[in-house]
């Protein structure tokens, strides 16, 4: 009986942390059942057989796809020239492994996962690969639970903004982007100029400026003139997109 007792505690201290991580997200589901089998591994389940528990293998796979087709629409949108090679590259940056992790311990995923008792021994709440399923888990939830339009809210606080920050800058060409566009617009000619290098040889810093007939549009300042450019290639094309 005190076992029992003892389980009953438990339980009772995982349903309050549950509440808990629904305000502090701002997000009310109308089955908390699924929100905790998107936390739920299969090593819990194993050793709680008596609970009608169902591990969230299921909801990944569906969380999966609802995140690579609310992240292809949002890049879609959003890069307007990028075409279908890099946006593919770009998409798979953003839902890889080590993203998925990066989103979900900002979020402090791990302090909710249900574990087996040898699981958690071995490390299992901060294991990569379980984060990341817990993630596209809880989006396979939400998805199931609130529609798609939430699931869209969710990704606007706490994925978007790393795309918008430049998180993944590093994948995108914008210089062939800016020269897309400039010649799909008849505007104009293109002209990059490196403005200045600075620092010591092993440390070099460069600024770039790109023109449009003469017209500054954008600076960019990296660790290479590439870089430099590069930088500067996307405020241009900040610019030139507002403009239209």
């Amino acid at each position: 009986m005190k076992n029992n007792g003892k389980e009953n505690r438990n339980f009772r201290t995982i349903n309050q942390q549950f509440k808990d991580f629904q305000r502090k997200i701002g997000i009310e589901f109308a089955d908390e059942r699924l929100l905790k089998q998107a936390f739920t591994h299969s090593s819990f389940v194993n050793e709680h057989r008596r609970k009608p528990n169902e591990d969230n293998e299921r909801l990944e796979f569906l969380g999966d796809a609802v995140l690579e087709l609310t992240v292809s629409k949002y890049l879609f949108i959003k890069y307007p020239l990028m075409s279908e090679g890099e946006l593919t590259k770009l998409r798979a940056a953003i839902v890889c492994e080590p993203s998925l992790v990066t989103f979900a311990n900002e979020l402090s995923f791990g302090d909710l996962v249900l574990l087996g008792k040898g699981e958690e021994m071995t490390g299992g709440r901060e294991r990569p690969a379980l984060l990341a399923d817990v993630f596209e888990a809880f989006i396979g939830a939400l998805y199931l639970d609130k529609g798609l339009d939430s699931v869209i809210d969710f990704l606007r606080q706490s994925v978007f903004p790393k795309i918008n920050a430049g998180l993944f800058s590093h994948l995108m060409d914008y210089k062939s982007q800016l020269q897309e566009l400039v010649q799909r617009d008849g505007v104009g000619l293109i002209e990059y100029q490196i403005l200045q290098e600075k620092g010591p040889a092993h440390n070099r810093e460069f600024v770039s400026k790109v023109s449009m007939n003469g017209k500054e549009l954008g600076i960019g300042v990296g660790r290479s003139k590439k870089e430099a450019e590069q930088h500067a290639a996307q405020m241009a094309l900040e610019v030139l997109m507002r403009q239209k």
